[in-house]
């Protein structure tokens, strides 16, 4: 199970993209299955629309129709972790795709990721303590 955030999505999305190469490598690499949260969706169609069309995001939604990916699904029970996070990590900042990234990591205990955000995942940690292996840079 390999969580993917934004930055994957995008780069994945976009030739001209500084990590396109990079996150076509890794999809081929490691085959999933991959796990994304309804707050990285939503910054990804944003961003996706704003940068490549609405066509791009909607390709990006379709694809996970398709099964693509799998959506971690937030629960209220899951609020006053995420504002711990978010004041734990408020200097990076963290926002609420970041925060949800790390409920699924501890929720299904992985912390594979696929992140174009090494400084921040970098510094993450789940479990309190875990550190994220982000395969988008990590070629072991």
């Amino acid at each position: 199970m390999i969580l993917a955030d934004t930055g994957f999505w995008l780069a994945l999305a976009n030739r001209s993209d500084a990590h396109h190469a990079r996150a076509v490598e890794a999809l081929a690499k490691h085959r999933g299955p991959y796990v994304t949260t309804w707050p990285v969706m939503t910054e990804t169609c944003h961003l996706l629309a704003t940068r490549l069309g609405a066509d791009a995001a909607a390709a990006f939604v379709r694809s996970g129709a398709l099964g693509a990916y799998e959506l971690f699904v937030l629960e209220a029970s899951h609020l006053p972790r995420i504002e711990v996070l978010m004041q734990k990590y408020r200097t990076l900042p963290m926002d609420l795709a970041d925060a949800s990234l790390v409920i699924a990591a501890e929720t299904l205990e992985s912390g594979a990721i696929l992140s174009t955000d090494a400084r921040n995942f970098g510094a993450y940690r789940w479990k309190h303590r875990k550190p994220f292996r982000n395969l988008l840079f990590d070629d072991r």
